[in-house]
């Protein structure tokens, strides 16, 4: 395996997106996968997609429970490429923001700022008050990359999964595993 990365799922809405980056990962191939799906994001992935749990971390190669924070994920010592918490609730934002570790889901953010690599938040919110503002400003001096999933219409989606694919692609990106087969824009046709 060329890269190690950690997918966080909360229990925001938009469950999906974590989903959708999950098969997208295992597709592209030579990516470990290392998953952490909160209590909340188990019931919001039956409430939005009807699947369970074990559908969900059968698309990783580790799963780890939302309790064990003496896991490796959350020793810096674990090398890891990069994390993505897909969907990101304000709540685990903001207590990333806070560093309070209490569970694996935070903690392994935590880790994966001390040690100067990517995390990725597709925060999960619309509108945002200043407080939400003021925590993302604070995870982006921290270097987080705030990318919430806000869809492109200049490829011509057909359907929602290819609005939501055109956000998982700009997590690939963001991640340095880019699918070599996405649309990109190349300027105007003339």
């Amino acid at each position: 395996m060329s890269s190690k990365v950690i997918v966080g799922i909360s229990g925001a809405s938009g469950v999906i997106y974590g989903v959708r980056l999950l098969e997208r990962l295992r597709a592209h191939g030579g990516v470990e996968v290392h998953l952490i799906l909160t209590r909340s994001g188990e019931k919001t992935l039956f409430l939005e997609t009807g699947k369970s749990a074990a559908d969900v971390k059968s698309l990783a190669d580790f799963s780890y429970p939302l309790e064990d924070i003496a896991c490796r994920l959350a020793s810096g010592s674990f090398r890891t490429d990069a994390m993505v918490v897909a969907p990101c609730s304000i709540h685990t934002m903001s207590a990333i923001a806070g560093g309070i570790s209490s569970n694996l889901l935070v903690r392994a953010a935590d880790v994966t700022l001390k040690e100067r690599r990517k995390l990725i938040l597709m925060v999960r919110e619309s509108p945002f008050h200043l407080g939400h503002l003021r925590n993302m400003t604070a995870l982006a001096e921290m270097g987080a990359i705030i990318a919430p999933p806000i869809p492109g219409f200049y490829h011509h989606p057909q359907s929602v999964m290819d609005v939501v694919d055109h956000s998982v692609d700009r997590v690939l990106d963001l991640m340095g595993l880019p699918d070599p087969l996405v649309r990109r824009w190349d300027g105007v046709e003339r």
